[in-house]
């Protein structure tokens, strides 16, 4: 069976240079695939070190360029700054410098964490026929959320829960098309509802979600929590769920 080199494909996702199907397909093998989530992670922190690294690299010539502008001789009426405030710019300089190589090791705002590790849920397709109208509104929400109208996505969501109470896949999709237009309060409802019903395949993701909403309203002491049992459990997002305990403030 011939291996398939993910790096051309990272490197598309990364840029979002894919195609509808192809992100799509490759959204499918990050379900399934934990190191090739990591790979996503990694080279997403190393772009972000990389242009941290041009500024410093941009920094260290102006610093060279200075250097030898100072040794060119200048009237004396110039060279009479105190020398206390050569100090004071140098210095200034060093730790603007030395606040960029720490960077990377840095404790992540809420907003951080989730411009980090958030990607918006994808389900599975071609999953429902339309025997139903329950069904056939959910086919047209699936087409609204695939094409990024997360508002029409939530409508025709509710309505196939109003019809069918127990999908909580359904609901999850309800929950991640009002955290993508910021309807958080409505987001937390969705996902609660996910996790209060327990005996379902989505409390993973209910969980993940809510927890970023938690960031999303500054209610970092329940993130915490949340995060702490995410990191507790042999789930999808527990790296991830570490990762964060980790560098949130």
């Amino acid at each position: 069976m011939k291996t398939v080199d993910f790096s051309y494909y990272i490197e598309r996702y990364n840029t979002g240079e894919m195609s509808e199907s192809e992100k799509q397909w490759f959204l499918k093998e990050l379900e399934g695939n934990e190191k090739l989530r990591a790979e996503v992670i990694l080279r997403k922190e190393t772009d972000y070190i990389l242009k941290n690294q041009n500024v410093m690299s941009l920094r260290n010539k102006l610093s060279e360029i200075e250097k030898q502008r100072s040794k060119v001789k200048t009237p004396s009426r110039k060279l009479k700054r105190p020398v206390y405030i050569q100090y004071a710019a140098i210095l200034a300089g060093l730790v603007i410098i030395g606040s960029l190589i720490l960077l990377p090791s840095r404790s992540m705002s809420g907003d951080e964490i989730v411009k980090k590790y958030y990607m918006v849920y994808e389900p599975p397709t071609g999953q429902r026929s339309a025997g139903s109208s329950a069904d056939a509104d959910f086919s047209l929400a699936l087409e609204y959320y695939n094409a990024h109208d997360y508002n029409n996505a939530a409508i025709l969501f509710n309505k196939v829960l109003e019809k069918k109470p127990n999908d909580m896949q359904t609901a999850l999709l309800i929950g991640v098309s009002n955290f993508e237009e910021k309807k958080y309060p409505e987001a937390k409802q969705s996902f609660g509802r996910v996790i209060d019903d327990k005996d379902n395949l989505f409390v993973d993701q209910a969980r993940w979600y809510l927890a970023l909403c938690y960031l999303n309203t500054n209610e970092t002491k329940k993130a915490k929590e949340l995060f702490l049992t995410i990191s507790k459990e042999n789930g999808i997002y527990q790296n991830d769920a570490k990762k964060i305990m980790k560098g949130l403030k």
